[in-house]
């Protein structure tokens, strides 16, 4: 969306950055050569600077941690039958909290809606935490989604007021930097803690430590990004259609996961009703020429969905390749993708660097081909005599293309919108991420059950007793590759001509 039709098929670049900040932003910010004032760890951004990158920090370790704690609760609630649930849960009440935190933030500024999604996030956690039940368990997740969609869209709209443009990268690459501890001993931490103290501890133990980052950044956020982007204009009501069609997404998408749990002929009704809700759904809420790839910002949201739903969706098949194939144990699976934190980082900064600005086109071209190197390389693994260590230097490689996108698409979003646009226009591309995040992970899904992956007992064993198919992982990283390989056009199609 731009500062003009938000559905026009070629996108017009915004007004020049001096006329986009509110007048409550102070004037330091406006300036490139105060390093005092105008760095992210200055005088006027580092309370906020470390507040928000500490949520991040926070929501990083949940994020790794969950996975490790998730068997062992799921096994002593008696639901390993919804345990798909208890993840899709959570994207599932994200895609809707992302739209309404999009509307709340552009209506109201973005405090409220991140403070109501911290709370929510950390009520989610103690509702996981203290369940009695597995469906309980399913419910706090649930909860957690809302707040999660809430924080990400806050945090976006937080970004594009209170810093200034040449700012927006540093900080995007402090976001990713903060997932390189939790990525490599949120694992370890979480199993740790599992086995000495029990698994609710793993959700019970993270509310306490919201507090610190909220008691930093919300006054820093209520001095610089309050309020609505245009105080001067008519305070409007929240878009009733644009709430319906979130929730049209969200229980389409539940719908569909509910259908690939079970490939049978009834599949079919919740698989249609599902189809049904989505479409028109997904249709109102993105950038009209999204799925034409149109120049501009409709590429850049279609380009974030298509590099993180290939990459989630091939990266969650990793470890269960490595277990069931190779022979590794589940931590050393684990670890042989851990470093891919450390790469994204990197790619994360080398996009913030000042000089690469007029090369970001470029970045993401390059980052996308990174990822689908990465990806196709997979399925080697799969020949006995292919070493192990390959996986690793592969997901290296591919973490590093996808710090080059993801900040990037993030930093183009915000540059190609009107303030008043930042947060409708950064939920469409977090609903873009999510939304394919959750399909190509259920196309994944269903294509590895049917051609035989089966339940995994034991290293390389079946539940009915024989190795898993190989050529049911093959199916998951093979498609996923040629995403990636559709990702690195639509990245050439990102910039308008003026801001190439």
């Amino acid at each position: 969306m731009t500062a003009l039709d938000p559905r026009d098929t070629e996108v017009t670049p915004p007004p020049p950055e001096t006329t986009q900040p509110p007048p409550r932003i102070p004037a330091a910010d406006a300036g490139a050569g105060d390093e005092e004032q105008g760095g992210i760890l200055g005088r006027t951004h580092r309370a906020l600077s470390i507040g928000i990158v500490t949520v991040v920090l926070l929501i990083a370790f949940e994020a790794t941690a969950v996975g490790t704690a998730m068997p062992v609760a799921a096994r002593e609630l008696d639901g390993i039958g919804l345990y798909a649930f208890a993840f899709s849960a959570y994207f599932t009440t994200s895609l809707f909290a992302m739209v309404l935190a999009g509307q709340w933030s552009d209506r109201d500024g973005p405090l409220r809606p991140l403070a109501t999604g911290v709370t929510a996030f950390a009520v989610g956690l103690l509702l996981s935490g203290t369940a009695a039940s597995m469906w309980m368990f399913v419910l706090g997740r649930a909860v957690q989604g809302l707040g999660g969609g809430l924080v990400i869209v806050a945090l976006y709209v937080v970004i594009g007021r209170a810093y200034p443009e040449r700012l927006r990268p540093v900080i995007m690459a402090a976001f990713a930097a903060s997932w390189i501890v939790p990525s490599i001993v949120g694992p370890l931490i979480s199993g740790t803690v599992t086995q000495e103290l029990g698994w609710r501890w793993v959700f019970n133990g993270m509310p306490l430590l919201v507090i610190l980052p909220l008691v930093l950044a919300l006054p820093a956020i209520r001095r610089t990004a309050s309020g609505p982007a245009d105080p001067t204009a008519p305070r409007t009501s929240f878009d009733s259609r644009r709430i319906r069609l979130a929730l049209g997404i969200s229980l389409g998408v539940g719908l569909l996961q509910f259908a690939a749990q079970d490939l049978v002929w009834l599949s079919l009704i919740p698989l249609a009703a599902g189809v049904a809700l989505l479409v028109p759904a997904v249709l109102g809420l993105l950038p009209r020429g999204t799925y034409r790839a149109a120049r501009g910002l409709p590429s850049v949201v279609l380009l974030r969905g298509l590099a993180a739903g290939s990459f989630v969706a091939a990266e969650s098949f990793i470890p269960l390749m490595l277990v069931t194939q190779r022979g590794l144990s589940p931590t050393l699976a684990g670890l042989s993708i851990g470093v891919g934190g450390l790469t994204w980082a990197v790619g994360s900064f080398i996009q913030s660097r000042t000089g690469m600005e007029r090369h970001r086109q470029r970045l993401m071209v390059t980052g996308m081909l990174l990822n689908t190197v990465a990806i196709a390389t997979l399925p080697t693994v799969l020949i006995d005599g292919v070493p192990v260590w390959i996986v690793g230097a592969a997901w290296a490689v591919g973490c590093l293309g996808l710090g080059l996108v993801i900040a990037s698409t993030s930093v183009m979003l915000l540059k190609l919108s009107a303030p008043e646009e930042a947060g409708t226009n950064s939920a469409a591309l977090q609903i873009s991420d999510g939304l394919s995040n959750v399909l190509l992970l259920t196309a994944g899904g269903a294509a590895f059950a049917a051609l035989g992956g089966g339940a995994i007992a034991g290293h390389g064993v079946t539940e009915a007793g024989g190795s898993s198919n190989p050529v049911a992982f093959a199916v998951v990283f093979v498609p996923m590759a040629v995403v990636s390989l559709v990702g690195a056009w639509v990245a050439t199609r990102v910039a308008t001509p003026e801001k190439r």
